[in-house]
């Protein structure tokens, strides 16, 4: 018998081993400590420190942009994504390119030149604040911010599955007499629906714990503008960790349900796909 070949990657013990001690350093140890500073604080002071009226508005405003801008992504980056793979043009590779620079780009400094951009003296809120329009400040300035940095995750998740489409269904489809509007809704769309819920639910929970893109654009007006990271923030601040960890708990358990709503209606999207009831 010949020589046994040598695995590049260690076996199942270690392989698990080395998984399960990576991900408690970097995400179940950061996040029982969330449990464990909130649980200074007994069921009754938890309830009265998260249902504050500054904290509940900044829940509603923090929930309510994350979720339009998350849907905006949604469409926009099925569209971006839909151009990139299905035509070619100059510079296709350069926006290619662009549209992962959010990934890249401090957090920090796109809230600057976002608040520079869309304020009443900046290029374009300088358009806008000709109608009457304000963005920098509110919450549609807010809103533009968080679809400037949740949209690559719509487009990486969407491309990769255009891309693997198969032409033969919509040319089917085509034959049989389905106009273009038809094949996208009852083709296309049921393809993409899986990846592109992923990458709104992806998005979502980016944007509904962004900060550092979000800070300056957003005016920071209680009731108003103020959106839940900055009252985590002042909280850090002021030195009351046990209320501080106990508003991003609620954070924590929205995103996580969001995110567990996603990857149902994935799951059941793909079965589905599969031929299976």
């Amino acid at each position: 018998m010949g020589k046994k070949s040598k695995r590049v990657i260690p076996g199942f013990g270690i392989s698990m081993g080395i998984t399960i001690s990576i991900l408690s350093l970097v995400v179940l140890i950061p996040l029982a400590s969330l449990v464990v500073y909130s649980a200074k604080l007994g069921p009754s002071e938890f309830f009265t420190v998260i249902t504050r009226d500054r904290v509940v508005s900044s829940f509603w405003v923090s929930f309510i942009t994350a979720f339009v801008a998350s849907v905006i992504n949604a469409v926009m980056g099925t569209i971006i994504a839909w151009v990139l793979v299905r035509y070619t043009f100059p510079g296709k590779r350069i926006m290619d390119g662009i549209i992962e620079l959010p990934f890249a780009l401090p957090t920090a400094v796109a809230g600057i030149s976002l608040t520079s951009l869309m304020a009443d003296t900046g290029w374009v809120g300088s358009i806008f604040a000709r109608f009457g329009i304000k963005i920098a400040y509110t919450k549609t300035g807010i809103t533009v911010a968080l679809i400037f940095i949740g949209i690559p995750f719509v487009v990486r998740a969407v491309q990769p599955v255009l891309e693997k489409l198969d032409a033969s269904y919509e040319e089917a489809a085509n034959v049989l007499g389905a106009n273009r509007r038809l094949i996208f809704r009852r083709v296309i769309l049921p393809e993409l629906l899986p990846a592109l819920l992923t990458g709104a639910g992806l998005a979502f929970g980016r944007c509904l714990g962004e900060y550092g893109s979000v800070v300056f654009i957003a005016g920071n007006q209680p009731f108003k503008t103020e959106i839940t990271p900055l009252i985590i923030m002042s909280e850090l601040q002021e030195y009351d960790y046990p209320a501080a960890t106990s508003i991003a708990l609620v954070m924590l358990v929205f995103s996580f349900l969001i995110l567990f709503l996603v990857n149902l209606m994935q799951a059941r999207n793909t079965k589905i796909l599969g031929g299976k009831s």
